[in-house]
């Protein structure tokens, strides 16, 4: 189920434990956030909500900044639902939020509005007008109204913490094996296929074209992907171009993963695409025999690497 802040709480789940954060592609140190509430909801007899913030604070504060989400709100509240909440509650991130005083933001949103018996945030979590709220100012106005609080120590890997900035400099190196690692799963880019000008299959590859809209931008090349197609279910796998394919006039950024064995129209479908395995970055070659040459090297590397 997803609640929106602005909506009344339906009353099965008032007197819920809240995990509380942006979550943004809920990453180890977010599941165990998250799972802290969820057990503490079941050892109460509670429900658990997982909220989260959309569009994310950044996007509202400055606009100007490249796309950077590591997952769409749709996939989030998959996560969410497979983790055990009951519920996602996105609060619609505007100039309302962005001005709220953090003691306010407590007791009249998550006490009065939503009815939070509990809130479980990280340690470093901040919220409230000008970050002036932090997991202190969460226990004392919470205690004032009903609410436990309880801050979560950060997740570490290999002497690090897990953080989506690690997440997204790994990505952007084309460290998919370590992206893969801080997120528990690939990145994976969700999006509806959209009409191209038909490159690939003049060239004997037909891709599958997908806008990639606010998602982060991994380093331009060549994935070694695995797809789902949503209606269906069924699963595919494919070597991906994601960039502005030099060898074409004009640029233009695209993800376009090409599926092995697969013949079908996938106009309209809306995919799920896992990054899997970096194999080269994007390049111009001298003319398109080249370009279908090293193709043809791409596939064969992916098909023995997905093998």
């Amino acid at each position: 189920m997803r609640l929106s802040h602005r909506d009344p709480v339906p009353e099965s789940l008032r007197g819920a434990i809240v995990a509380l954060g942006n979550f943004d592609g809920f990453h180890r140190g977010h599941q165990h956030v998250v799972s802290e509430a969820v057990e503490w909801a079941k050892s109460e007899g509670r429900p658990a909500i997982v909220a989260t913030f959309d569009p994310h604070p950044v996007r509202h504060f400055a606009p100007h900044v490249p796309p950077f989400r590591l997952t769409r709100l749709d996939q989030r509240e998959e996560l969410f639902t497979e983790a055990g909440a009951a519920a996602m509650l996105v609060f619609e991130f505007g100039d309302a939020l962005a001005s709220m005083e953090a003691e306010s933001f407590v007791r009249d949103l998550l006490g009065s509005h939503i009815g939070a018996a509990g809130v479980v945030t990280g340690e470093d979590f901040t919220f409230g007008k000008g970050r002036g709220g932090n997991t202190q100012v969460l226990r004392e106005v919470g205690a004032d109204c009903g609410i436990q609080a309880r801050a979560i120590g950060p997740v570490g890997d290999g002497g690090q913490v897990i953080s989506s900035s690690r997440i997204r400099d790994a990505l952007k190196a084309g460290e998919c094996d370590t992206a893969t690692s801080l997120l528990s799963r690939p990145f994976t880019v969700r999006g509806e296929v959209i009409h191209g000008d038909k490159r690939g299959r003049e060239l004997g590859y037909p891709t599958a074209n997908i806008d990639m809209g606010q998602y982060l931008r991994p380093r331009f090349g060549i994935y070694a992907v695995r797809g789902k197609i949503l209606s269906t279910g069924q699963g595919l796998t494919g070597a991906a171009n994601l960039g502005v394919r030099p060898q074409f006039d004009p640029p233009k950024e695209l993800l376009e993963p090409h599926f092995f064995d697969f013949s079908g129209d996938l106009y309209g479908e809306v995919l799920d695409v896992e990054f899997h395995h970096f194999l080269r970055p994007e390049a111009k070659f001298d003319d398109l025999d080249a370009l279908i040459a090293q193709m043809g090297v791409d596939c064969t590397k992916a098909r023995t690497l997905l093998a």
